[in-house]
């Protein structure tokens, strides 16, 4: 096989066949939650072809489930299977549900600075088709990555953001991506997002960020850290709220490390971590296998 006939393959790797939609259902936990959605899809002829739930207390608790299943004609099938559910899950047992075309990936915008490894890290991903979304734009405050991005055929734009006002950046980004996405993810995007920019979006965000917070804050935290003598680095992928970086998490991970490793070996441990961590992180958001529940997150990875 050479490598022009490889690559494409590679790319169908974590696409949905066209035929499969996910239903996520969430609300007070009581008898029959399970039997109902399976009653539902089986009455539209579907087949279930995964299922995970998950209660916090079987007596009254918050129930929640993801269901993937698949249908010909799914498409065609959507409305008839959205009126059954609004019927049973909602009408009956009071509960709420998304269902969604898995085969059409939801688009993403990728915030980022100076520091490229996430970036680069998931546009790579992406390309070989390890990402089920559409990466709609980069979009940086600074333009050093313009050429590798363009690279990857992905659009990119500039827009400066300095200074403690930052009311003309946030709103170029809002014209930037109202309508253009369905979730943004800050790849080491060195500024602070505001509440009015978290309101205004709409949509989900997803930073990523090393796992010393609170106790190495600022700038230089792999140099504070090593200072302090530090066993293990890590990162953390977690949901963006107006309370700086304490959103609900999504993913963690880290690392041993030794006395003998220096700052710079710190910092090069770490964002392998916050790579794997931050694309672990979008996989499952793109796959809806990540369900908020106040500030913590259940994940069916």
């Amino acid at each position: 096989m050479t490598l022009t006939q490889e690559a494409p393959a590679r790319a169908q790797q974590h696409k949905a066949p066209r035929t499969q939609a996910s239903l996520i259902v969430q609300g007070e936990d009581r008898t029959g939650i399970v039997a109902a959605v399976a009653s539902v899809l089986g009455g539209h002829g579907a087949n279930i072809v995964s299922l995970d739930q998950y209660s916090d207390n079987p007596h009254g608790g918050a129930f929640f489930q993801r269901t993937v299943f698949g249908l010909d004609n799914l498409q065609a099938a959507l409305p008839a299977i959205e009126k059954s559910l609004d019927e049973k899950l909602v009408g009956e047992y009071g509960l709420t549900y998304t269902l969604r075309d898995l085969s059409v990936p939801k688009r993403v915008a990728i915030f980022a600075s100076k520091s490229d490894h996430c970036l680069l890290d998931l546009l790579w991903r992406h390309r070989r088709g390890q990402l089920p979304v559409t990466v709609s734009m980069v979009i940086s405050n600074h333009p050093d990555t313009a050429e590798e991005v363009r690279g990857f055929g992905i659009p990119f734009f500039h827009v400066p953001c300095q200074g403690p006002d930052k009311s003309a950046a946030e709103a170029e980004h809002l014209r930037l991506l109202k309508g253009n996405v369905d979730f943004v993810v800050l790849a080491r995007y060195m500024q602070i997002i505001s509440g009015d920019f978290i309101e205004q979006v709409g949509v989900p965000i997803i930073n990523i960020h090393h796992s010393f917070l609170p106790a190495f804050i600022g700038a230089g935290p792999y140099a504070k850290a090593k200072e302090r003598g530090v066993k293990l680095v890590g990162a953390t992928a977690h949901y963006v709220t107006e309370n700086l970086d304490e959103g609900p998490i999504v993913e963690q991970d880290v690392v041993r490390v030794t006395h003998a490793d220096t700052a710079a070996d710190l910092m090069r441990r770490g964002a392998d971590v916050e790579r794997a961590v931050l694309s672990r992180a979008v996989l499952w958001h793109a796959e809806d296998r990540v369900i908020r529940n106040g500030n913590h997150t259940i994940v069916f990875a």
